[in-house]
């Protein structure tokens, strides 16, 4: 092995040359040896010339050369050696004693631990049987857990809990069943889970089932429900109509005397089944048991099982289905029979779905409704456009026209589209005055059939009432004795019934069908009524003639236009219809600022709204009402508006007002006036003066608020003549409310020292003595 000290490298000295070529080879070996080099080449060489001698003379030569170098060496380190050797000797002396502390304490250690180590090893094997029992503790703890999961699990299912037996089953799943140290066990999970949830679909989809059954019955039942509601509305609202009308009528013959009238307020009828945030059951309604906890119940368990999309689909297919079964009619019973029934099924049907489209959670969306109603409207459509060609009675295709109108608004509350049915009754519209025309050209005749043609006797007042009042024929206000006999024959209070049954039932099949042209039509009735007026004229004049009777002779019998009532409601139910519109701009007066710092120039926003409409009306009315007639319903309407205003000021909407504010509704009356002055050419001047004494209350009231000296109202030469038309009552309540600029809010801030004006001073002495009047 080549030592790893670094040797000293020797170069080869240099000979002169002369020297010869053996003192070379001695330095050339002199200095492999010394550089460590290989001597094989110098071997090989020797033996090769047959001289090994020489080589081996050179080797002893270069040892004896190397002696001396080695004695130096020695003598130079013998000295450190001998102390090196001295220290060893003193090492070993104190190795000697440690080994025998070692030994001693290895002894001494031996002797300590031996109990220690055999504790050890006991404490070892008691922590191992611990580890062994606690594992076999949570095993078990784990199983009680999984056992008493699926007891709960057996009670849920047992109770009918079906929700919250699928949440312990997720639960085992999730958390127990990979863990369970139980073979046994876990194959019993892995084969009962999917049965017991196969057992809960089976269950809930048999209570859906049960419940699709249930909802027809319920549907039928709430669909009759709703119409009836929507026919009790539409009652009141005729009842209204006609306490609003005799109110008008009171208030038209005695401006002086107040007309109050408590409102009656009703519930909002415009949905059934219940508030929409009732937890769970969602529609829940006391009155027809409209539950729709069993669908949302078969909804989440059906989620839960991740089975939402088919549920969806299997419940819209259902419904579907169900549909058309509803849309069967029965050839066995007569469709007046049967028609209430068929379209209460179909309107329950869809105010069911509103509502689970509303609060299902996305159980069915809003595009499938919409597929199914037009499905609905069209065969809907189809069954009336089938009946109403059959039916050859008018009272037959009225009390049909007047479900399906209630029908309409029923539906229409929950924003299904309706126009459709509308268009079908519209178009039996003419071929039901037809029918209705013929029965009246057969009761007429029946009528004169069977009179005898000699002066009507009637013996009791009530007789006198329902065939001389009731059409307004009497030649006096007073009523005469009886017996009574009448200057006519039965047949004349036969035909005017005959006629007015005509016009009501005329009127009433074409109402409440969405309108159907109705100011069209109460117009040309009106105008009708005019023209007939004319007629009647004629008839009579020709009678006269054709019986040989003067004309002056038969002017002194002659009696009044004998259609006046049905002229009279017919413009009553135009006007009435332009007033409920009418009523809807002026809502807009709730916008006026009462307290503006600056007046209105070009009139606040409700009165340009007004007469827009007004001035569209006019342009189609002046083409079919004769002058008279509209004047007469421009004249209520424009009495109508000035009451809203006058109303306005008076009711608790309006605090308090200022000049600006009676300023803007000046401007607003002067419009409305221009309005009736614009309408001159089309009628006379004196009409055209009674347009706008229509105004004639709220404009005197202006009047007086922005007069200077208001205290004129006390004078009653000009009371009468510049305030007439003012009840004083209202008077002192509106000038109450007018604010002087010093009255503001804030008023010692911003107007720190404005005198009370004169004229606020005038207002409040004249409101302090209409006081005293009272």
């Amino acid at each position: 092995m080549q030592s790893m000290r670094s040797r000293r490298k020797v170069a080869p000295g240099s000979v002169e040359s002369g020297d010869s070529g053996e003192k070379q080879e001695q330095l050339l070996l002199s200095s492999a040896i010394c550089n460590g080099d290989d001597l094989g080449p110098f071997v090989r060489k020797a033996f090769a010339s047959g001289r090994p001698e020489t080589l081996v003379h050179h080797l002893r030569h270069f040892s004896r050369s190397k002696e001396s170098e080695i004695e130096e060496v020695c003598k130079a380190h013998y000295q450190d050696f001998i102390l090196a050797v001295d220290d060893l000797r003193s090492l070993l002396s104190d190795v000697d004693s440690l080994k025998s502390s070692l030994y001693d304490s290895n002894s001494r250690l031996q002797s300590v631990s031996g109990p220690l180590l055999s504790s050890l090893d006991s404490f070892v094997e008691a922590q191992n049987i611990s580890n062994n029992v606690d594992s076999a503790l949570q095993s078990v703890s784990l199983c009680i857990k999984l056992m008493e999961l699926c007891s709960r699990a057996n009670h849920h299912l047992s109770n009918g809990s079906f929700y919250m037996a699928l949440k312990c089953l997720d639960s085992i799943e999730n958390d127990f069943q990979d863990k369970t140290p139980s073979t046994t066990l876990k194959r019993m999970l892995e084969s009962k889970i999917p049965e017991i949830r196969s057992h809960i679909e089976r269950k809930i989809s048999k209570e859906f089932g049960d419940w699709l059954v249930e909802i027809r019955v319920v549907s039928r039942n709430l669909g009759q429900l709703a119409i009836g509601q929507a026919s009790a509305s539409r009652q009141r609202e005729e009842d209204l109509r006609i306490k609003q009308r005799q109110a008008e009528e009171q208030s038209r013959l005695s401006l002086r005397d107040c007309v109050y009238a408590l409102e009656e307020d009703y519930d909002d009828e415009g949905g059934l089944g219940g508030d929409e945030n009732d937890g769970y059951n969602y529609g829940n309604n006391g009155l027809l048991g409209f539950d729709l906890t069993p669908l949302y119940r078969a909804y989440h368990i059906h989620q839960t099982l991740g089975l939402e999309d088919r549920f969806k689909q299997y419940y819209f297919e259902n419904r579907k289905l169900q549909l058309t079964s509803d849309f069967q009619v029965s050839s066995m019973t007569p469709f007046l029979e049967s028609h209430q029934t068929f379209f209460a099924q179909i309107a329950g049907f869809f105010i069911v779905e509103d509502r689970i489209l509303r609060t299902g959670g996305g159980l069915i969306s809003k595009m499938e409704v919409e597929n199914l109603w037009e499905t609905a409207v069209s065969k809907m459509c189809a069954v009336l456009e089938d009946q109403f060609s059959r039916m050859q009675t008018a009272n037959h295709l009225l009390l049909i026209k007047d479900y399906v109108s209630l029908l309409v608004v029923t539906l229409r509350r929950y924003g299904y589209a309706v126009g459709a049915l509308l268009d079908v009754l519209r178009k039996h519209r003419d071929k039901y005055h037809e029918l209705l025309l013929s029965d009246c050209r057969m009761q007429i005749a029946e009528a004169l059939a069977a009179d005898k043609f000699e002066q009507m006797l009637m013996k009791k007042e009530y007789e006198y009432s329902m065939n001389v009042l009731s059409f307004q024929i009497q030649t006096s206000d007073i009523i005469p004795a009886f017996p009574y006999v009448a200057p006519f024959s039965s047949t004349a209070p036969d035909c005017c019934r005959i006629v007015r049954s005509f016009i009501e039932d005329s009127v009433s099949f074409m109402s409440y069908g969405g309108h159907l042209d109705f100011y069209d039509v109460a117009m040309q009735v009106a105008a009708n009524m005019a023209v007939l007026e004319r007629a009647c004229d004629f008839f009579f004049r020709h009678a006269a003639q054709l019986s040989g009777i003067p004309l002056r002779m038969a002017e002194r019998g002659r009696r009044q236009f004998p259609l006046n009532k049905a002229r009279d409601a017919a413009e009553e139910m135009l006007s009435g219809m332009l007033k409920t519109k009418v009523d809807g701009f002026m809502t807009l007066i709730e916008n006026v600022n009462w307290m503006t710092d600056e007046p209105s120039q070009g009139g606040n926003e409700y009165v340009n709204e007004v007469l827009i409409y007004l001035e569209t009306l006019v342009s189609t009315a002046q083409q079919i009402l004769p002058p008279q007639v509209l004047k007469r319903v421009l004249q209520d309407v424009l009495s109508h508006i000035s009451e809203k205003i006058v109303d306005t000021l008076l009711g608790d909407f309006v605090k308090r007002f200022n000049v600006n504010a009676i300023i803007g509704i000046d401007v607003d009356i002067r419009l409305l006036e221009s309005f009736a002055d614009n309408l001159a050419p089309f009628f006379s001047e004196g009409d055209a003066n009674q347009l706008k004494n229509a105004l004639v209350e709220l404009r005197q009231l202006i009047n007086l608020l922005l007069s200077s000296h208001p205290e004129n109202f006390l004078n009653l030469v000009i009371r009468e003549r510049n305030y007439n038309a003012l009840d004083y009552r209202k008077v002192v309540t509106i000038s109450e409310k007018l604010r002087d600029p010093s009255d503001r809010l804030f008023g010692t801030f911003g107007s720190r020292g404005v005198k009370q004006s004169s004229k606020k001073k005038s207002l409040d002495a004249l409101i302090k003595r209409l006081r005293d009047m009272s």
